[in-house]
């Protein structure tokens, strides 16, 4: 099959929408298919349209966007329609696979010109707040006017599903997101039994909970002086964080590494005692905490209905509310130094996470392109 995947973000920081799509597409080329990526260029990029090593295609620009619920965004503002169209004209693909299509705003432009079978995949979780629901309203009639040119609804969680679920009775798979168990592997060394080490990876920003887990650290602090924190990730709220280091008397204690590559990321997995992902809200599904299974890295994170779906039966054990600081440092406490309640964690983080394997995630879309392509047919 000829399949387009559609990335609405900035490829330089989609995160883990960005590493689904790259790997579901080189499990797609694996089992002999034409795959090709269609994106946003970013606005720091010198302009490119071609077909890149990576089987990227740039579309139109990006601009930075600041949501409501306080996660910066570079979305895709404008698009050479005639560019779309050659695009579609010369590749003639069987299958679009558009990843949160209701993004601004090149999936609506593909989708008014597609005659290929249209497929969505759902990633985000719109959070109960105010603001959000308020941005639901204005968002949901440019939802409508897409979802009409989809011909199949997946969505990586029941959480993900449910503001799709809202506005349209079409049945929705749940496929989960997945990792390569083959680049995600533990360390074969044993890790440090002096200085112990909690880490952080991800955007620095509000709905992360990053603060909490500094004032939870701090706590957690006072009764083992020999653990230190090491944050791995960038964003708005930086400076804010590390001043917050000096208020809460860490500041030697805590490491902000910045943004860090993939190979740099596995290897603070491998190497750190406790993986910590505090997310208020927005999440969800959690790919990190799969990436923490899967290095044998133990895990605390925050009870956002992404995580607490995510982490079934003894994964309940990493389960926090991160604004309660003294039971999450109790937490982080358990979970760093009773080996009993590690060892519990640990086997059942070794099996579960290999039902998020990519090759079991990718036959499972591949079995979904062939169900809709041969519906489109016969209709």
């Amino acid at each position: 099959m000829k399949i387009a995947l559609v990335c609405p973000y900035n490829v330089g920081r989609a995160g883990g929408v960005l590493e689904v799509i790259k790997n579901l597409r080189h499990g797609l080329v694996q089992q002999g298919h034409d795959v090709i990526i269609l994106t946003p260029q970013p606005r720091e990029m010198v302009k490119k349209s071609h077909l890149n090593d990576d089987g990227i295609i740039f579309l139109g620009t990006g601009t930075e966007f600041r949501a409501p619920t306080h996660t910066s965004l570079q979305l895709s503002v404008a698009i050479d329609t005639v560019q779309i169209e050659k695009i579609l004209n010369t590749h003639k693909f069987d299958i679009i696979h558009f990843h949160e299509p209701w993004v601004p705003v090149v999936s609506r432009q593909i989708l008014s010109r597609s005659e290929s079978v249209n497929i969505a995949t759902f990633h985000a979780v719109v959070p109960e707040t105010i603001v959000s629901r308020s941005m639901a309203k204005v968002v949901t009639p440019y939802a409508l006017s897409i979802l009409r040119y989809l011909d199949a609804f997946t969505a990586v969680s029941e959480a993900a599903a449910g503001y799709v679920r809202s506005l349209s009775d079409q049945p929705i798979e749940i496929i989960p997101n997945a990792i390569d168990l083959g680049f995600y592997t533990p360390a074969k060394v044993v890790k440090s039994k002096k200085t112990k080490t909690v880490l952080y990876v991800g955007r620095l920003e509000k709905r992360k909970g990053v603060k909490y887990l500094l004032q939870a650290f701090s706590l957690l602090r006072a009764k083992h002086a020999d653990v230190r924190l090491i944050i791995a990730g960038d964003g708005p709220d930086k400076a804010m964080l590390q001043k917050l280091t000096l208020e809460l008397g860490i500041k030697t204690a805590v490491d902000f590494k910045g943004f860090v590559d993939d190979d740099t990321k596995l290897k603070l997995l491998r190497s750190a005692d406790l993986f910590c992902s505090p997310a208020l809200y927005g999440e969800s599904f959690g790919i990190v905490l799969l990436e923490a299974m899967a290095t044998a890295t133990v895990a605390v994170a925050g009870n956002n209905s992404g995580y607490d779906a995510l982490m079934k039966d003894s994964g309940q054990l990493s389960i926090i509310n991160p604004k309660d600081a003294a039971e999450f440092a109790r937490r982080l406490e358990i979970m760093m130094f009773n080996e009993r309640v590690r060892s519990l964690w640990l086997d059942w983080a070794n099996t579960y996470v290999r039902a998020f394997a990519f090759d079991n995630i990718t036959e499972r879309y591949e079995e979904l392109y062939v169900r809709a392509l041969a519906r489109k047919r016969q209709s």
